[in-house]
């Protein structure tokens, strides 16, 4: 399908297009943490421990990892839309089924399928995105398909903690279905058929320019995770809260997701992605050092405390997020009949560095405290704008 011709009305219903299709990755978002506050009735019901509960959560992310890149391999060759009807008709089948399911180990295979079937779908939606507009859009495009995830963290998780308070931790697998019936519905009446290119699957990928975009989402990725997997313990040690106030930090990721999603996205389009992941990296950096600053400061916590930490926090997310749609956007270009394969490796490129920032941060807090921590951040974050100024010029469009 060629993208949409710049006449007001094009442009306003492609518009409507790609926040529909953001939709879908609003949906896979929500439900793969979507019980996430209720993990304790989930756990007594089940009669497993609430580590085990979270199991749950675990095996959604790490099948979407390993399977995203042969599932998009598959149906690669297959119309967008098509896959995301299909995939979204699936997930309202399963969620349904985990509704009605009685038992943990049937729970872990649904759960697993679930984390599947989105890795299909994230990677179809962006595709169709890229395909619907002009090029010089692509960036802002990919951008708000992946503020649907975005929401999900901010809206979705938060009302599905809501609706399991109130109805029990089953009905939040009600809530996920429902979120995927919306999103097939709206998919199915406003989004076109999307034709992927030719030639066939998986060329480009081994072009240059294509890994060296993987390993710095991986360094990306792990770089801010070193950091953020361990919050709660890093705020409780600098300005001595928890709970809801954890929570309250925790909002200024989801503002800072928005704002970089929307700086990298008119980077890309404007032809200043180089620039921007330069300074994404350099951001992550940043952060990791204002942490540093405030974990090395003596007394009392105050207004210059939770400024600090709060910067902190903006900047680290703001700048994580400001470099994925440059990322994407590039690899479309390296890859465009291969870009659900590509941005499914992409994806699993992001899992393997949360997983990896998440061991390193955890070995590092336990032997090192959490001022290693923030150190050994800065250093991966300070490795990947190395990298990326040696690397940036094979992965520009052409």
């Amino acid at each position: 399908m060629r993208p949409a011709r710049a006449t007001a009305g094009g442009a306003s219903r492609v518009n409507i297009q790609i926040f529909v299709l953001a939709l879908s990755t609003f949906a896979f978002g929500s439900g793969a943490f979507i019980f996430a506050g209720l993990l304790e009735p989930m756990a007594d019901e089940l009669g497993v421990s609430v580590g085990a509960a979270g199991q749950l959560q675990t095996v959604y992310v790490l099948t979407s990892a390993l399977a995203g890149p042969p599932l998009a391999f598959l149906v690669g060759r297959f119309e967008r839309k098509r896959v995301l009807t299909v995939a979204l008709s699936v997930a309202v089948i399963l969620n349904l089924a985990c509704l009605m399911t009685p038992g943990y180990g049937t729970l872990m295979v649904l759960r697993a399928v679930l984390g599947a079937i989105g890795a299909m779908a994230g990677p179809a939606a962006s595709a169709a995105a890229s395909a619907l507009v002009p090029p010089e859009r692509r960036g802002s495009a990919l951008a708000i398909v992946m503020g649907g995830m975005t929401v999900a963290f901010l809206m979705g998780i938060p009302l599905g903690s809501v609706v399991g308070a109130a109805f029990g931790w089953r009905a939040t697998f009600l809530l996920s279905a429902g979120l995927s019936a919306f999103a097939l519905a709206a998919i199915l009446i406003f989004v076109p058929r999307v034709t992927p290119p030719a030639p066939g699957v998986g060329q480009g990928l081994r072009g240059a320019g294509v890994l060296p975009l993987f390993l710095s989402t991986f360094l990306a990725f792990g770089a801010n995770m070193t950091i953020t997997t361990y919050i709660a313990p890093i705020l409780r040690l600098q300005v001595e809260v928890t709970g809801a106030g954890v929570a309250a930090f925790q909002m200024l990721v989801g503002v800072g997701s928005f704002l970089g999603l929307a700086l990298g996205g008119r980077a890309a389009d404007r032809g200043a992605g180089g620039l921007s992941v330069t300074l994404g990296f350099l951001g992550l950096a940043a952060a990791a050092a204002l942490h540093g600053l405030e974990l090395a400061r003596t007394g009392e916590p105050g207004a210059l405390a939770y400024g600090i930490v709060g910067l902190a926090v903006l900047t680290g997310s703001t700048s994580l997020f400001s470099v994925m749609p440059v990322i994407q956007t590039r690899l479309i270009a390296k890859a465009p009949a291969s870009a659900p394969l590509a941005l499914a490796f992409n994806g699993s490129s992001a899992a393997l560095g949360q997983a990896f920032g998440g061991a390193l941060g955890g070995i590092l807090l336990t032997r090192g405290g959490a001022l290693s921590v923030t150190f050994a951040a800065g250093l991966v974050a300070v490795a990947a704008a190395a990298f990326w100024q040696v690397a940036h010029r094979r992965t520009a469009p052409v």
